[in-house]
């Protein structure tokens, strides 16, 4: 057992953090307790929601029809165009004016009215852009155009949702809904990060050219702006990694949709020119005065859905909790540790997404496996067993190791669901109660998803911890190689001739 004081462990309502140490075995519990999130009286606000890229408190109907007006009359569209915008349950979208079959191309934006760092170059603010980070210098633009009366993208404008669903743009109220999830810390870490790219950009770009930034610019613009890129923003594409394309920005996203194909593309407009189209189509047959829809993305959890476009789905495979893993510089290996892990595709730190539903990830018990290694067992990290290691890694080294991993884990798991100010029988209750403001049923969506598959890991853990006295361990299979061990574990004696 002298492998436990080797092997130190801490969690956060971030993601689970291992840390190997030399010192005692702790573990640490920071939860959210920080004055921003006293418990108030609920009150979420209705005023702004969005269900996927729109928003549900939609733009008067003249400006959507100046919009759709402004996209014919500069020949985006024709009358004859498959589809058109409209107000849908979740806000805008995209409906069919006919049949449309799989696969049919439904849109077709040229070039020159997409919004990327290209158009931030080519306009007004284009050299003082020239060295921010991309999505930075397409935020300013957007921001200055909104502010400008006689903006060429006025009529697009209009029709941008305030704010959407998104947990960036969620009171401190709504926030208190997700006490010990980990998308509170990310929320809180992504607002953080937006404000201090604002500052630096206000003190370095806003302030010295006041001249061209007439208005004011504030955080709540700046964050304005990184939730419609956030949300709205096509990525993965040839040469593109951002870019807003009004019109096809509307498209709404379905969870019935499960084909991985991606339904839009950048392709050449013709054979002899050199401008590029920005291409969607329909992955599914539409009838006529139906919705046009995509998936966003199949491998996004719940977590991440309502980070980026302020919905979650109800499929169990969308719930999943990040554990990190950590090999610790003050561990008396850290160096033989990290060279292991290096030499395996990993780091000084790995990060394991757990899925409800679906097995641990091979590598993390392994993983796990080499953090804790110490004591008797260290001696597979001399440089003997470098190649072979993490061969031996896949399967159980010893029972002190393999007791401390599931002990460990398992307190950790207990200690996160002891930091949720609700249990998941009172969220599922919450949820077949309906009638939730959708804000509300996002937050008790997440958390109980987070919750299930903590319990989940520890229920796994639980099992193999039983299993410990049946399990076969590295000495055990080391001997049965050398034959002095048979396959019921017996040993091997022989007679001298």
């Amino acid at each position: 057992m002298a492998a436990l004081s080797n092997f130190s462990f801490s969690l956060s309502t971030s993601p689970l953090t291992f840390v190997s140490s030399s010192k005692t075995l702790k573990l640490l519990t920071s939860l959210t307790k920080q004055p921003f999130f006293r418990l108030k009286s609920r009150a979420f606000a209705a005023n702004c929601s969005l269900h996927s890229a729109s928003a549900t408190t939609n733009p008067p109907t003249a400006q959507v029809e100046t919009f759709w007006q402004w996209l014919r009359d500069q020949k985006v569209v024709s009358p004859k165009s498959p589809i058109r915008p409209a107000t849908v349950p979740e806000g805008l979208g995209l409906v069919a004016q006919r049949d449309i079959a799989k696969n049919e191309v439904v849109l077709e934006v040229p070039m020159k009215f997409w919004i990327n760092p290209d158009t931030v170059a080519a306009s007004e603010i284009g050299s003082l852009c020239s060295g921010l980070k991309p999505w930075i210098s397409v935020a300013l633009f957007l921001i200055r155009e909104k502010k400008k009366e006689d903006s060429p993208w006025r009529v697009y404008l209009d029709i941008l949702p305030e704010c959407t669903d998104s947990t960036v743009f969620w009171s401190e109220e709504e926030l208190v809904e997700l006490q010990g999830t980990q998308l509170l810390s990310t929320t809180l870490g992504v607002k953080e990060y937006v404000q201090n790219e604002y500052l630096k950009v206000e003190e370095e770009i806003i302030l010295p050219n006041k001249q061209l930034f007439p208005r004011p610019i504030t955080l709540d613009d700046f964050l304005w702006a990184f939730g419609i890129l956030r949300s709205r923003a096509f990525s993965r594409l040839r040469g593109q990694n951002l870019v807003l394309i009004p019109l096809a920005d509307l498209i709404n996203h379905s969870p019935g949709i499960t084909t991985e194909d991606y339904a839009y593309e950048i392709k050449g407009a013709g054979l002899f020119s050199r401008d590029l189209l920005f291409s969607l189509r329909t992955p599914v047959p539409v009838k006529a005065g139906e919705q046009v829809l995509i998936q966003y993305d199949l491998n996004k959890s719940n977590a991440e859905l309502a980070l980026d476009y302020g919905f979650i789905e109800s499929k169990s495979d969308r719930n999943a909790y990040t554990l990190t893993l950590e090999i610790s510089e003050s561990d008396p290996f850290f160096g033989d540790k990290l060279d292991i892990a290096e030499t395996n595709g990993l780091g000084e730190s790995a990060y394991f997404d757990i899925v409800l539903g679906r097995t641990l990830p091979p590598a993390m018990l392994q993983y796990l496996r080499l953090v804790a290694l110490g004591g008797t067992d260290a001696f597979l990290l001399e440089s003997i067993f470098r190649n072979t290691i993490w061969g031996h890694l896949d399967l159980p080294v010893s029972r002190a190791n393999e007791e401390l991993i599931c002990r460990v884990v398992r307190d950790a798991c207990k200690s996160a669901l002891s930091g949720f100010h609700t249990t998941i029988e009172e969220d599922e209750q919450l949820l077949q109660g309906g009638n939730l403001d959708p804000r509300l049923r996002i937050a008790v969506g997440v958390r109980a998803g987070e919750k299930r598959v903590l319990q989940q890991i520890d229920e796994i853990l639980k099992e193999r911890e039983l299993e410990l006295d049946e399990l076969e361990y590295y000495q055990e299979r080391r001997l049965k190689d050398l034959g002095l061990v048979g396959e019921q574990g017996d040993i091997i004696f022989w007679e001298p001739k």
